[in-house]
């Protein structure tokens, strides 16, 4: 039997106090989801749970934050502290597929993402938002939060948002399609092989 998944990250700063569990799910499993996400921002709560949803994650992600300044640091550490938690519940990377890539669309709007359990952090994010503000987020923030997530989990990932005139559909997208990839990324094999010719990631 494949052993569970899960990672706990507490992060506590002088700006923000997180607590994340997570636990990455498989295709195969008939465990019930339970997404509980609580940012203290509206639509970053949104986006959370689509990327949950979609990855077949469980995940509780807490947030106490400094949003009398403004969404910056909630929106930042909330992502690197997720991206912590999901490398730590992915552990070593045998087994996996390592790659995963997906199209989803919502609406008018379509977005693709590349996922590389790689070991090595680089993200190319491109979903070309307009709008100052979706709900209480900045939308500056938004390619930020896939940033801070993909870097801190030690992905190699690119999300390109390929058409779309609503921003909110747009972002939505996008971060399901992210969602799509990494569910495919970390699908087990069966076997116990690191996907690398270096024998490691």
């Amino acid at each position: 039997m494949a052993h569970a998944r899960t990672a706990v990250i507490e992060r506590k700063t002088n700006e923000t106090d997180i607590k994340v569990r997570l636990e990455i799910g498989s295709l195969e499993s008939s465990a019930e989801q339970t997404i509980d996400v609580n940012t203290g921002i509206g639509f970053l709560d949104h986006m959370y749970h689509a990327l949950a949803k979609h990855s077949k994650w469980s995940l509780t992600l807490h947030c106490t934050g400094d949003l009398h300044i403004d969404d910056h640091h909630t929106a930042e550490d909330t992502a690197i502290a997720l991206g912590m938690a999901f490398k730590k519940a992915l552990g070593e990377p045998r087994g996996i597929r390592r790659y995963g890539h997906a199209y989803c669309p919502l609406d008018e709007a379509l977005s693709r993402a590349v996922v590389d359990v790689s070991g090595r952090p680089y993200a190319v994010v491109d979903l070309g938002l307009k709008r100052e503000m979706i709900g209480t987020l900045s939308c500056e923030m938004i390619p930020h939060v896939l940033q801070s997530f993909i870097t801190a989990a030690g992905l190699t990932v690119h999300v390109d948002v390929l058409r779309g005139d609503n921003d909110h559909h747009r972002a939505e997208s996008a971060f399901k399609a992210l969602a799509v990839a990494l569910r495919e990324a970390v699908s087990r094999t069966g076997s116990n092989d690191v996907p690398s010719t270096k024998g490691v990631l």
